[in-house]
């Protein structure tokens, strides 16, 4: 679910299909910057309704749907 939803963003975003992202698709490979990414964590934020706080840079769409996955549980309880 959460790889679906980074996905539809990128693609939205990039203007490519979602479909086309792979887990090991990286963000340098889409033109995707750092500026990019903090926007886009902000809209999932607000899509997924939680909180996240990016530490360390990620560097693969793959990376990031782990990291996030990681933080809904820790916010779970």
């Amino acid at each position: 679910m959460v790889f679906e939803k980074i996905a539809a963003l990128i693609a939205e975003h990039v203007g490519c299909e979602a479909a086309t992202i792979t887990a090991e698709t990286t963000f340098e490979s889409l033109g995707i910057d750092s500026l990019d990414t903090a926007e886009m964590v902000i809209e999932l934020e607000e899509q997924l309704g939680i909180e996240i706080e990016l530490k360390e840079k990620m560097d693969t769409i793959g990376q990031l749907a782990k990291f996030i996955e990681a933080q809904i549980e820790a916010q779970k309880g």
